[in-house]
């Protein structure tokens, strides 16, 4: 059953809109956003998909097709952050955050559902919230920008939901083109829609789904936040994007914690590595990005710590078996991996991941193509 047919079913009339919303995956860039540094993601294919309509009464009913229960009813002017709502709290915080910046958003009826892989590190929440976004944003008048719709839902995140993410993921669900990587300047919020099409080059970008959940509400990412912002305030920054790559040794022998001086060194590099693969996009050079991914992979483990042993073998698996290069990708402590490979090699890679996982003893991973896909749209 589809979501316009879930919603009359639930509801008893037909919704006034349908929307999408798509997860996303990061091709390079970790931690760097609330860095105020560079991100580089694209939009999946996979989406959150929205039937909405508003309501007058201030009542606001929520109903997922994936997850079992009744639909959660909640009063819009009764919205209470970190009041735990379960998976309701992500399209109910986007109600919360639009009211809470002085816009005049009533109850609705929304009936979701989803086909962004859940605790995978592919940004479902972002999903849930920026489809949530942008229809009342449409369906209440409210003239706002897709960057701006994008803040919204990470105030519902952070605010709300009470995960202290930056402003990437709800960018690339919100702002990405078919076709292209979006390069996101986490200062400004300027971006740049880089051309990113594989097929032409005979590649193929693969995720792989290690099954091993994250959950970023754990302290884990809010201590890797707190360790940069220590950092920062020793170098004297404002945030460890001032702090330029060539001065990177420098600043590091200014830093007495081991911890915090291993989160300035990925952070610094990492934004370095934005800046190396936007260079080689430009210049056509699509295969050449494979070893910057891999050398991003290496700090995430041992520089920032936030890998695991499945995304560890996914990536040196991948690369053994042929990949032009591999890393992991998200939040960390599970969720999934990217491989860059040859469109020629893709059986013969995915085999081998799967194998070494086997051989390990671990749970078989769900491996797909990732194809750089368009942003929230209405579909209906």
């Amino acid at each position: 059953m589809g979501v316009r047919e879930g919603f009359e079913e639930l509801y008893g009339a037909a919704p006034e809109g349908v929307w999408a919303a798509p997860g996303r995956v990061n091709l390079i860039g970790e931690y760097t956003d609330f860095n105020e540094g560079f991100v580089m993601p694209l939009a999946l294919p996979h989406t959150a998909v929205a039937a909405v309509s508003p309501r007058s009464d201030g009542v606001l009913r929520l109903n997922s097709a994936d997850i079992d229960g009744p639909v959660v009813e909640l009063r819009v002017d009764e919205l209470v952050p970190r009041s735990d709502t379960g998976w309701a709290a992500y399209p109910a915080g986007v109600v919360w955050a639009l009211r809470e910046a002085g816009h005049a958003v009533g109850g609705a009826d929304i009936h979701l559902a989803s086909t962004v892989p859940t605790g995978a590190g592919l940004s479902s929440s972002a999903a849930l919230e920026v489809v949530t976004a942008v229809a009342l944003d449409e369906l209440y008048g409210l003239g706002l920008s897709r960057p701006e719709l994008a803040r919204v839902a990470q105030r519902a995140e952070n605010d709300f939901v009470g995960v202290p993410c930056g402003v990437m993921d709800q960018t690339a669900s919100a702002c990405c083109t078919e076709g292209h990587a979006l390069h996101l300047d986490c200062r400004d919020l300027s971006i740049r829609q880089v051309p990113f099409d594989l097929a032409s080059q005979g590649l193929e970008l693969l995720v792989v789904d290690t099954r091993v959940k994250h959950a970023l509400g754990d302290g884990a990412y809010a201590e890797r936040r707190t360790g940069c912002e220590e950092g920062a305030r020793q170098l004297g920054v404002s945030h460890l994007r001032d702090v330029t790559f060539e001065g990177l040794e420098a600043a590091l022998g200014r830093l007495s914690d081991e911890r915090v001086r291993r989160y300035v060194r990925h952070v610094v590099s990492d934004d370095h590595r934005v800046e190396r693969v936007i260079a080689l996009l430009d210049a056509g050079d699509v295969r050449a990005i494979g070893p910057v991914l891999t050398d991003g992979h290496t700090s995430l483990r041992d520089d920032l710590r936030i890998s695991c042993p499945e995304l560890d073998l996914a990536v040196s698996a991948a690369n053994a078996a042929g990949a032009l290069g591999a890393r992991m990708t998200g939040g960390g402590f599970g969720g999934s991996a990217i491989v860059l490979l040859e469109s020629t090699d893709v059986d013969s890679v995915g085999k081998a991941v799967v194998e070494a996982f086997t051989a390990a003893g671990f749970t078989s991973p769900r491996i797909f193509p990732a194809v750089p896909s368009a942003g929230a749209r209405r579909i209906g």
